[in-house]
C-alpha cells in the first residue's frame, strides 16, 4: 500500500486493491481515515458484493431509512442524476447526524462517472476548528448541538433528532474537529437563543467551506472514495454536469 497526501484534506492511497484487503490494512486505512480524512482509491475492479464485504471489516453498516436501496444489496443506496429533470441538491453536510449513532465511515462506489462535472467536495473539519478564533472556541467548547432530519422520511417511531459536541474530539487522532452539517439541520445549541444558532451555524459553515478549506475530487472510472465523517463535511457539486452520475453509497455505523 502506497499513499499520497491531498491538500487541504484526504490521501490517495495506490498499490491496494479492495478484494484482497486484511486486518492490518484496515487498521491502516482507518489511521489515515483519523489523520486525513478522506481516502482516494483509484482503479477498483470490483463489484458490489466485494465493495460490501471491505466496508464490513471495518464494523456494522447501516443504511439511511427513506434513501432509494440498491436491489440485491438492501446495506448499499443509489445516488443518481439518471431520468432526474433537475439536478440534485446538495449542500455541506454530514451523513445522518440526527441519530444517536451516526456512520463513522461513509463511502461511494463509482458506477457511472460523468463526461464533465459531478465532483465530490470535502472540507477540513480539523482545520476549521484549528483555526477559529480562541474566544470563539472557548464560546462553544462543551456545548451541544441538536441535529434534525431533513430531506428523508425515517418512517413511524424513527429518531428524527440527536444532539452531539459541536467540538468533537476524534478518539483515534485525538485532535478536534468542528463537527456540523447542513444548516436545516443544525437546531439548536445549548445555551444560545434560535436567532444566535441561525448566526452562528451560518458562520461556521463559510469559515468551514472557503475555498481554501476545500478538497475536490474529480471521478474516474474504478475509484472508491470513502471518508471519516467526524473529520469533513461533504457535498456533491451537480452544476455543469453532463452524462450519467452513478454512485454506490455504504455507511458503517
Amino acid at each position: 500500500m502506497e499513499y499520497q497526501v491531498l491538500d487541504p484534506i484526504g490521501v490517495r492511497v495506490t498499490d491496494l486493491s479492495l478484494d484482497g484487503v486484511g486486518t492490518a490494512d484496515v487498521a491502516t486505512l482507518e489511521k489515515l481515515l483519523a489523520e486525513c480524512g478522506v481516502l482516494v482509491i483509484p482503479d477498483q475492479k470490483i463489484d458490489d458484493g466485494v465493495f460490501l464485504a471491505f466496508l464490513k471489516q471495518f464494523g456494522e453498516l447501516m443504511f439511511t431509512a427513506g434513501e432509494l436501496p440498491l436491489a440485491g444489496y438492501p446495506d448499499l443506496n443509489v445516488i443518481s442524476n439518471v431520468g432526474r429533470a433537475t439536478p440534485p441538491k446538495s449542500t455541506f453536510h454530514v451523513d445522518t447526524t440526527y441519530v444517536s449513532h451516526p456512520p463513522r465511515f461513509t463511502a461511494l462506489r463509482a458506477v457511472n462517472v460523468p463526461d464533465e462535472g459531478g465532483h465530490t467536495q470535502f472540507s477540513n473539519q480539523y482545520a476549521a476548528h484549528d483555526t477559529l478564533t480562541e474566544a470563539v472556541r472557548d464560546d462553544l467548547a462543551g456545548r451541544l448541538m441538536t441535529h434534525v432530519v431533513t430531506g428523508v422520511d425515517p418512517g413511524e417511531d424513527a429518531q428524527t433528532s440527536a444532539a452531539h459536541p459541536l467540538l468533537l474530539t476524534h478518539p483515534l487522532s485525538g485532535r478536534t474537529a468542528l463537527y456540523l452539517s447542513a444548516a436545516a439541520r443544525c437546531e439548536a445549541i445549548t445555551g444560545k437563543t434560535p436567532e444566535e444558532v441561525a448566526q452562528i451555524v451560518a458562520d461556521l459553515i463559510a469559515h468551514s467551506t472557503r475555498s481554501d478549506n476545500v478538497f475536490r475530487h474529480a471521478w474516474s472510472a474504478g475509484d472508491v472514495v470513502m471518508w471519516d465523517n467526524r473529520v469533513v463535511m461533504h457535498r456533491a457539486d451537480h452544476s455543469g454536469v453532463v452524462g450519467d452520475r452513478v454512485m454506490h453509497r455504504g455507511m458503517v455505523r
